[in-house]
């Protein structure tokens, strides 16, 4: 890096020092120029899909299973707006993703004409995505480019959200000026600090909440992940000895085989030996846990302010006390530096299943989906379930992954079409091999981003429950047609795409096809045919309460 240099080249020097290596987009006519300048050699890996939803799933999903940044690069515009909705889900769920934009040059300006591309004004994107950022810059003055750059870049990380940069392609080869802090910045990226006096108090106070609680529980939220205190949880999980949850959004965050861990909380629909335990607890220890209606099953919060502690957005409630600026990692090895009252309670995993039948030769059904999926990974390694939303979303709070595997799926945003790509993402970034429960409805939405697996040699095994359309709200419609989708060949089109194909009707030959897949170096896609009336426990009950609650309506 030097003190003057092409903002191009800047901008790969600049990713390179913080260890970005793959970009993720779609070129365009207003972005080539920056384009082909990123992806020169000894540049950064430049990986495209079929459409901009697809890029912005998949960057959502190599962030969210890394854990590092991830970068997107689009045109402006038609490519800009295609990218809205990922990038919404990145910004509910707290992923940290960099969007980089091209834009129209600044003669294009001052031609005053309406420009390819452009919906109401040239700066309308912009605007777009400073809603659904936590910074956003356009890049236009040589001056200060680089800091731009800079202050963008360190917002995503502190915040854990998306940034967007709009590079017009009239910059891309203008020299700039590059601070002499940025030349001898070392790459490493911060969150925030925490304001050590309150860090303290906090910390006294809830270890005494602690010491005096006779039935504490932990409940851990998906800000534990995103703010890399994993490690730190479970060593605390393990000082105090309580059961352990995690909310719906931070499945995974907490290891699922761990012998503390007793299933996912989600309010009143959680398995019922969850709720009596919950109700009982003299003390509910929340880690990173946002109040949305997903995790609290739609319902209001179960849990009286009295007897619990919230540590989340940067301050930690403490019954009706509150310590503002105390950042969850700061609270965490606060905690773990202080004396706790060990208890010794025998925790059971709970799930929402019924006992798996021993006929493997009938229809299959949405819980025998579920079963074999937890017979199958029970005691494998290096597999990543990554659920789509719709009914696998509630199907997957009751898939077990053993032996340090990995969980994925948009628990709040839950948008149609994060799964496929999503998982393509997952695994271009950590080498796990995905395992993509998918419904043939959101299948239908970006599924063909499978056929890119082969040029990035990733092999996701997608195991596609087939209901005949969008069926998780047949509980609750009258009109039943508006949920048909048409029937595609799901297992041929793997076949054509370069992978393997199956279709199962029965307990037994989805075993099968589930061995086999395992074996097999390609993408597998296995079409697991059930009834469209059939739907997984959990979404049952999450249909039904969003309808007593009148947050669904029939039509």
């Amino acid at each position: 890096m030097q003190s003057r240099m092409r903002l191009g080249d800047f901008l790969v020097a600049y990713l390179q020092k913080i260890g970005v290596q793959h970009l993720l987009g779609i070129p365009g006519d207003l972005v080539l120029r920056l384009f082909a300048r990123l992806g020169r050699p000894r540049g950064l890996r430049i990986v495209t899909f079929s459409h901009e939803p697809g890029v912005g799933f998949a960057a959502d999903g190599y962030a969210r299973a890394t854990g590092r940044l991830a970068v997107v690069c689009v045109t402006y515009g038609a490519g800009g707006h295609n990218m809205v909705n990922p990038v919404a889900g990145s910004f509910s769920e707290h992923v940290p993703v960099l969007v980089i934009s091209g834009g129209p040059g600044e003669e294009e300006h001052k031609l005053g004409v309406l420009i390819h591309h452009q919906a109401k004004e040239i700066e309308s994107q912009f605007r777009i995505y400073q809603e659904i950022s936590c910074a956003a810059r356009i890049v236009d003055d040589p001056r200060s480019a680089a800091e731009a750059v800079h202050e963008v870049v360190q917002a995503i990380w502190r915040e854990q959200r998306p940034g967007y940069l709009e590079i017009h392609r009239d910059m891309v080869d203008r020299p700039i000026a590059v601070p002499r802090e940025i030349i001898e910045w070392d790459g490493r990226l911060h969150f925030a600090r925490s304001d050590d006096r309150k860090v303290a108090e906090a910390v006294r106070e809830t270890a005494a909440c602690l010491n005096r609680a006779r039935r504490p529980f932990t409940i851990v939220g998906i800000e534990t992940f995103r703010f890399k205190v994993q490690r730190e949880v479970r060593q605390l999980a393990e000082r105090i000895g309580a059961p352990v949850t995690t909310d719906v959004l931070a499945k995974g965050a907490f290891p699922m085989d761990h012998p503390l861990h007793m299933g996912v909380h989600m309010g009143p629909l959680s398995a019922r030996p969850i709720v009596k335990r919950v109700d009982r607890a003299d003390l509910v220890l929340n880690l990173g846990t946002l109040l949305t209606d997903m995790n609290l099953g739609s319902a209001p919060p179960q849990i009286t302010r009295d007897r619990s502690i919230w540590a989340v957005g940067g301050r930690v409630n403490v019954s009706f006390h509150t310590y503002t600026d105390v950042q969850i990692r700061d609270f965490l090895r606060g905690l773990l530096r202080a004396r706790l009252k060990k208890h010794r309670e025998r925790v059971r995993y709970c799930d929402n299943l019924p006992p798996p039948s021993k006929e493997t030769t009938r229809r299959l059904r949405v819980t025998d989906v579920l079963h074999e999926v937890n017979r199958f990974l029970r005691g494998r390694r290096g597999y990543l379930v990554v659920a789509e939303s719709g009914d696998m979303l509630f199907g997957g709070l009751d898939v077990r992954v053993e032996r340090g595997g990995g969980y994925l799926a948009q628990g709040f945003y839950a948008s149609m079409g994060f799964g496929i790509p999503g998982a393509l993402g997952a695994q271009l970034g950590t080498g796990a091999r995905p395992l993509i429960l998918c419904g043939d409805g959101a299948f239908q939405m970006t599924g063909p981003e499978i056929a890119q697996a082969p040029r990035y040699g990733l092999n996701p095994i997608v195991l596609l429950v087939n209901n005949g359309g969008w069926q998780i709200f047949r509980p609750v419609i009258t009109q039943q047609e508006l949920l048909d989708v048409p029937p595609w060949p799901y297992a041929r089109l793997a076949e054509d795409w370069g992978g393997r194909g199956f279709r199962v009707t029965r307990v037994d030959q989805l075993r099968a096809a589930l061995t086999e897949a395992a074996r097999i170096r390609s993408f597998v896609v296995i079409e697991a045919l059930v009834n469209p009336e059939d739907l997984s426990p959990v979404s049952r009950k999450y249909i039904e309460a969003s309808a007593r609650h009148g947050r669904i309506a029939a039509a």
